[in-house]
């Protein structure tokens, strides 16, 4: 009777803990995805900067600036 009716209760504690860490890393895993994507899915520079051009554009077309006011920040951007 030295265990008492558990058996082979030390293996079950091993498969319990590899289920215990393989659920915390999902769960880090899911929290890094979320960040990525609420950051912007980690766009490169340059397609930032694309971005930026067409909010430019748009900004043009509905006449918040005016033409030479356009062309400079377009330069600017390059």
């Amino acid at each position: 009777m030295m265990g008492y009716g558990y058996g082979d209760m030390g293996l079950m504690w091993l498969w319990m803990l590899g289920w215990s860490l393989l659920l915390i890393a999902g769960l880090v895993a899911l929290v890094w995805v979320i960040v990525r994507l609420a950051r912007g899915g980690g766009q490169s520079p340059a397609s930032r900067s694309g971005s930026a051009r067409s909010i430019l554009d748009e900004r043009y077309a509905r006449g918040e600036i005016d033409d030479e006011e356009y062309r400079k920040r377009r330069e600017t951007l390059g």
